[in-house]
């Protein structure tokens, strides 16, 4: 039996699926599909004010079906396999899909497997992530009732999608112990795997400058080897040895790895724990050319961010026409944002292309300086775009 073909399909109901599959129909596309299991939407951003205390779950979720644009056929599903020399894609309800171009957007998952004992950790009421919406809540619920004692917050450095975001938690949590003044029975360990809290020097001077003042310890250059929920301990490794650090609570911006069928389709970069392979500038697999990939499962060489799609998004969406009849490819330049609160009114962005040189949206004010506007458009007005104009393809 001949497996329905479509002229793009698309892999992940995402913002980056959902983007890119709006502006294809915007630009004339006329058969674009996409294949997403989840019957519900999240904007992903708002998890860590939901981490937070600033935002609820409700705020950032909607109905899959109220979001996906009409036109666009649906396929309630997840892919098991591509096979890219035949144009196919299996389908995890025994069902097949051909395509003329096959674009692969179904972000990154949780890796608990990379830190032992993280995902029991996570099972108990001391530790929590905002990088699944479930948990999230009990982010909240967890640091809101913090008293006393020791919160550790953790940021991993392998593939954390927007990892510098990973900090609002703690500003926004150590806010509120101010305000309710139990801030000084609060002792805070940050623990950051790589050398820097965000990606300029610039934005990483003043997270920096905001952590102390709220008397927050910093351990840069730090891996955490192993969580023991029962002790409620942490097992360190940095450049100085091994350490131990109890915690009270625990958060955590997990170490992430792509879906098991990218490698397992052979669409894989090597040494890249299963992300696919494309050419960082065209966004095109560099084997399989009418294979593409943006957003967290595509290696770009940039940290992944919202901000970052709003650039990919019209590159593919060029791309995938100006390939077929030989026409110039249009370049992403690696552009990505990382906007982090440093308290319950004030954010920051870090905005800077791949590498690691400051790219700055508007040369006047500095955004690179907390301010209360940059916190109330974040938080607010950012969501209404999204709903509004970014799932609509409304990006340029």
């Amino acid at each position: 039996m001949t497996p329905p073909r479509h002229r793009v399909l698309v892999v992940g109901g995402g913002n980056a699926g959902i983007s890119l599959a709006a502006k294809l129909l915007r630009g004339g596309c006329p058969d674009v599909a996409l294949v997403e299991p989840s019957p519900t939407h999240h904007y992903q951003p708002l998890l860590s004010y939901v981490a937070g205390g600033a935002a609820t779950i409700d705020d950032l979720t909607r109905a899959q079906a109220d979001v996906v644009p009409a036109g666009v056929r649906w396929y309630q599903d997840s892919v098991t396999a591509v096979d890219p020399d035949a144009s196919v894609v299996h389908l995890a309800g025994g069902g097949e899909l051909a395509y003329g171009d096959l674009v692969l957007c179904p972000g990154s998952q949780v890796d608990w497997d990379a830190v032992p004992g993280l995902r029991e950790a996570c099972a108990t009421l001391h530790a929590s992530t905002s990088y699944l919406p479930e948990h999230a809540p009990e982010a909240w619920d967890m640091l809101s009732t913090l008293t006393s004692g020791r919160a550790v917050f953790v940021v991993s450095d392998r593939h954390v999608p927007c990892s510098p975001v990973g900090l609002k938690p703690l500003f926004l949590a150590a806010d509120h112990w101010r305000s309710t003044g139990v801030l000084g029975d609060v002792a805070i360990d940050l623990v950051v795997e790589g050398s820097r809290l965000a990606g300029t020097a610039r934005a990483d001077q003043e997270l920096r400058a905001a952590a102390d003042d709220y008397g927050v310890r910093l351990r840069t250059g730090t891996v955490v080897e192993r969580v023991d929920p029962a002790a409620r301990t942490l097992q360190l490794r940095s450049a100085d040895g091994t350490a131990t650090l109890r915690y009270g609570a625990l958060f955590v911006a997990p170490p992430h790895r792509a879906p098991g069928w990218v490698a397992a389709s052979g669409l894989d970069a090597e040494g890249t724990d299963g992300f696919v392979d494309v050419d960082p500038l065209t966004l095109q697999h560099r084997t399989h050319p009418r294979v593409w990939a943006l957003g967290d499962v595509a290696t770009v060489d940039t940290s992944p961010s919202g901000g970052a799609l709003r650039k990919q998004v019209p590159v593919v969406a060029h791309n995938i026409p100006a390939h077929l009849v030989g026409a110039p490819l249009r370049h992403y330049d690696g552009y990505t944002v990382a906007p982090v609160t440093t308290s319950r009114h004030q954010l920051l962005l870090a905005e800077h292309d791949r590498e690691g040189h400051a790219e700055p949206t508007i040369p006047f004010p500095d955004l690179v300086r907390p301010r209360r506007s940059l916190y109330l458009f974040d938080r607010y007005v950012e969501p209404q775009v999204y709903w509004h104009r970014l799932l609509r393809g409304k990006v340029s």
